[in-house]
């Protein structure tokens, strides 16, 4: 059941593009919920308890709704929407096709922009736009795949709105060792909350819990969530890439504990690449690791599929 929710999820990601199956959409209604002044949880929303409520609620609801449902097929069915809802980007596929559109007309200076405009829009650390591409696929389909196999829907629910909390976190670089007080204001979080009733902006940036600690906090259990993944996700990288030369890579990283995952990530993924890429042309890079990528996702659905076969997985 679990790949067959996959292939439908995967097959339907893309060519639903109403707002409706968009993970920021209900993001942004949730939000608005925790922090309207007229909301039971608005009185808990600066709290170490709002905190960790806004990443749980969510997840209890689903969760619970699940292990309610006895039937197998209305337990697909949901699972599979949960799916299509939490993969992709649609911003992230935009930015993409506009780069690549910029550089072919040989716009170097847009370019630019929009690399630097993805990097901020997902609070990421200065990287290339082929780099940034690999790291956004495997938030975006691989650990989603990855949590899914491992803890169904919920578990997708939470991992994706844990990168989306700290994609919103503005002032609080992804990956910054320092914690930030969060700058939530009740009178914008008011208005926002009366202009979500009219319009559904995805490049809209929302407000979160203003904790203290709440954005190291956010960044520390998302390293430990993709301490094991990444380090799935890289292995294949050497498997449809050059294994010899991302092997001894992939070993070092393995044991380091300090290191930040999409720097494991990308290091593996650069060294499977083996093409030699001409520096003058800046689609170059970011079109073979984004094949690269795709040719990652199908063997981890081979062996999603394997694994199906022989009982592992149900």
């Amino acid at each position: 059941m679990s790949l067959l929710s996959l292939l439908i999820a995967l097959a339907a990601e893309k060519s639903l593009s109403s707002s409706f199956w968009r993970f920021d959409y209900y993001y942004q209604k949730y939000t608005c919920f925790f922090q309207c002044n007229n909301s039971p949880l608005s009185k808990v929303k600066d709290s170490t308890f709002g905190y960790t409520l806004f990443l749980l609620l969510p997840v209890a609801v689903i969760y619970a709704i699940l292990f309610l449902v006895d039937d197998n097929l209305l337990h697909l069915i949901l699972s599979t929407l949960i799916l299509i809802v939490c993969f992709g980007c649609v911003t992230t596929r935009n930015s993409y096709k506009q780069y690549l559109h910029a550089a072919f007309r040989d716009e170097k200076t847009t370019s630019e922009l929009y690399h630097q405009q993805l990097l901020q829009d997902k609070n990421l650390p200065p990287m290339g736009f082929g780099q940034a591409l690999i790291w956004l696929n495997y938030r975006y389909y691989i650990a989603i795949m990855l949590f899914f196999i491992m803890f169904g829907a919920a578990g997708v629910v939470f991992y994706r709105l844990l990168t989306t909390v700290i994609e919103q976190q503005n002032g609080c670089p992804l990956y910054q060792s320092e914690s930030t007080p969060g700058n939530g204001n009740p009178d914008e979080n008011e208005q926002q909350c009366k202009k979500e009733e009219n319009t559904i902006n995805e490049d809209d940036k929302y407000s979160i819990p203003s904790v203290l600690s709440g954005c190291k906090n956010y960044h520390d259990i998302l390293f430990y969530l993709d301490w094991l993944p990444v380090r799935i996700t890289s292995f294949g990288y050497m498997f449809v890439g050059h294994f010899s030369r991302a092997l001894p890579i992939w070993i070092e990283s393995f044991f380091d504990g300090k290191k930040p995952t999409h720097e494991i990530l990308i290091d593996v993924a650069q060294k499977s690449e083996d093409n030699m890429v001409d520096e003058r042309d800046c689609t170059a890079e970011p079109c073979l690791l984004v094949r690269l990528s795709k040719r990652n996702v199908l063997l981890l659905l081979a062996s999603i599929a394997t694994l199906t076969l022989f009982g592992v997985i149900r």
